[in-house]
């Protein structure tokens, strides 16, 4: 324990014979006995916490960091996530074998996210499950039935069939911040109630080539085989990602997580209660940036319009004059700037809507009225 400072200790003592003989001014000049009553206190006061300063100068020192923890937030949201146990059939690459294809266990997680039932967990959880099987935190059991799939952002919902569900709270993935901690929960290597620790690293990160829609949240949080479909949570215990991918550990990699932000999520799921599908708007065309030296040449902004590198011939695009090569400006007054942002606006109508089209052909402005299409019926799945 710290000692005390004799040189300080009569340094305070100084101090305080200093105030009392103000308030013996104060009191001579003819202030009231209750305002000498109070600096009194005051002073009394201060004299109890020098003391106790010096006996113990620890405790000044800032102890919030070696007393934090996060089991508030995860005993609010881990009874939650569920463990998914599925099986399928893979081929055994022995066609002339007595057993040409195998049965192979796949491990996932998933979150419960209201009391009716309703799971959400990866697409790929599921994706080709001959059965399946969940697993809640309190051990009980049940054969879920799927309610619907959307491969394009790699989220299926589930639902079971069982009383006294906890169903976790839902945050806001874009209040979400670069730093923010955020904890993994999930069932890696069958390790249910697992639990892991990082932050924010990114948002908004896509291109990745893991999805067709992407906007993922980035951290180092730990997700290993068994995490996907498992709860990203801020440190309230409020879902706010599902986790997805990792980055595979290589040399100088320590492992780059990706989750599902919960506001993409909750729109996904509300598609799929109503409909059992998600309806997104379709064009038909393949798209690519364009570069600095030719937005230089045809007078666009540095960060304005992408080249047109295919349309699917009758599709909603062709069928309004848009042909390959075109440069896409805008879209219903929307800058376009980046591939992503094209396909993201496009999806976001629903399909009938009516889109009018700002290009470029050939150095000339044209405008064009394009009716989107059912990405979800389309024969050809172009971006």
């Amino acid at each position: 324990m710290p000692t005390a400072n004799p040189r300080r200790a009569s340094q305070y003592v100084e101090l305080l014979g200093s105030l009392e003989a103000r308030v013996r001014v104060l009191s001579m000049s003819g202030f009231a006995t209750t305002l000498q009553f109070i600096v009194r206190c005051v002073i009394g006061g201060l004299a109890l916490a020098c003391v106790v300063i010096l006996l113990r100068p620890d405790l000044l020192q800032d102890t919030r960091a070696a007393n934090e923890s996060y089991a508030d937030a995860v005993a609010t949201s881990a009874d939650a996530v569920v463990n998914i146990f599925t099986t399928r059939l893979v081929p055994t690459g022995n066609a002339d074998g007595e057993y040409p294809v195998a049965i192979q266990t796949n491990l996932g997680s998933g979150v419960i996210i209201d009391a009716e039932g309703y799971i959400v967990t990866n697409y790929h959880v599921i994706q080709g499950a001959r059965s399946g099987k969940v697993q809640l935190a309190d051990g009980r059991e049940a054969t879920p039935t799927v309610v619907g799939t959307d491969e394009d952002t790699d989220l299926a919902l589930l639902k079971i069939d069982l009383d006294g569900l906890t169903p976790i709270r839902i945050g806001r993935s874009d209040q979400m911040s670069i730093g923010d901690v955020v904890l993994a929960i999930g069932n890696p290597y069958g390790l249910s109630q697992t639990v892991t620790q990082g932050i924010v690293s990114a948002t908004g990160r896509g291109l990745l080539g893991l999805t067709t829609f992407e906007n993922y949240i980035q951290t180092d949080a730990a997700i290993n085989s068994g995490n996907s479909g498992g709860a990203l949570v801020n440190v309230r215990g409020e879902l706010i990602g599902i986790n997805t991918a990792v980055v595979s550990r290589e040399v100088d990699i320590e492992g780059i997580s990706f989750a599902i932000p919960v506001n993409l999520v909750s729109g996904v799921v509300r598609a799929l209660r109503e409909n059992g599908r998600v309806e997104r708007g379709w064009l038909g065309l393949e798209m690519q940036p364009l570069s600095a030296a030719a937005r230089t040449r045809l007078g666009l902004d540095r960060d304005t319009g992408i080249v047109l590198t295919g349309v699917l011939q009758d599709g909603p695009a062709w069928q309004a004059g848009i042909r390959r090569g075109d440069v896409l400006v805008s879209i219903n007054g929307e800058t376009i700037e980046d591939f992503q942002q094209a396909l993201l606006t496009v999806a976001g109508y629903a399909p009938g809507s009516r889109l009018r089209l700002e290009l470029l052909r050939e150095g000339e402005r044209i405008v064009t009225d394009a009716v989107a299409g059912d990405r979800g019926l389309a024969t050809t799945a172009n971006p």
